[in-house]
């Protein structure tokens, strides 16, 4: 198995699951990755490319997703609360069920994302859309 850290190509790989608390994963290539239930909890994905990755019911508390791309990303029903998501890429993303409340939005485009109607309301008030 390649090796999991910075910058890895983890493309196309499946990590359902898997115990990556405090992984390193700034950099990493991660494209249609299936990180289904997996322990991302403190994790490093800042600039990480998850386009059309599977994060389905996902721990990623206090994770970092600055300027990862997540476009397209399915992540139903993760958790995504005190977790970084500044300047992220997530047009098309499903979060719908996720909990986010709580983490940092500001500068990702979390408008272009599907979501549930109360989580966008509160988004709304705390990171408005900087037209």
């Amino acid at each position: 198995m390649t090796e999991i850290g910075p910058d890895a190509d983890l493309s196309f790989q499946s990590f359902v699951g898997r115990d990556l608390r405090g992984v390193d994963l700034s950099g990493a290539n991660l494209r249609r990755a299936i990180l289904d239930r997996a322990d991302l909890e403190g994790a490093n994905l800042s600039g990480a490319d998850l386009q059309n990755a599977s994060m389905i019911g996902t721990n990623a508390m206090k994770a970092a997703f600055d300027n990862a791309d997540m476009r397209n990303v399915k992540a139903k029903k993760a958790r995504f609360g005190l977790a970084n998501f500044q300047n992220a890429r997530m047009d098309g993303a499903d979060l719908r069920g996720i909990r986010g409340r709580y983490a940092v939005w500001r500068g990702a485009n979390w408008w272009d994302a599907k979501m549930n109607d109360d989580l966008r309301a509160a988004l709304t008030k705390k990171w408005p859309r900087d037209d």
